[in-house]
């Protein structure tokens, strides 16, 4: 039987992957940044389970091409997403270590009770 912990960090890294593949490569600028994070942030929001999500990215790798921007790298994110299954919690980050963009489970706890989330 898979617990409601599993399914948690199942989700936590489901919603990492996602949102790494999804938007690396995304045209951006340190200008656009501050709206960017907000959109991915707001995106990954929307999936089942998530709780809490926050996204930032690393301006000083922003370096603009000759038309002005620069693309999403996976180096630059900075994100954590928190998801919840039952009374399972889970929070997960993606992060540069080591010069690679790693998804890791930061923590898992059991909450009070259970209410109802996507």
């Amino acid at each position: 039987m898979i617990t409601d912990r599993e399914k948690a960090a199942f989700e936590a890294g489901i919603k990492l992957g996602a949102l790494y593949h999804q938007f690396v490569g995304t045209p951006i600028s340190r200008e656009t940044a501050d709206s960017v994070e907000t959109a991915i942030e707001q995106a990954v929001s929307l999936q089942p389970c998530v709780t809490d999500v926050r996204v930032r990215l690393n301006r000083e790798m922003m370096v603009s091409n000759r038309f002005g921007y620069s693309e999403l790298a996976g180096r630059m994110l900075d994100a954590e997403v928190t998801t919840r299954v039952g009374t399972a919690v889970c929070r997960a980050r993606l992060h540069l270590q080591d010069d690679y963009p790693m998804m890791e489970i930061v923590e898992t706890h059991e909450t009070a009770r259970d209410t109802d989330h996507r």
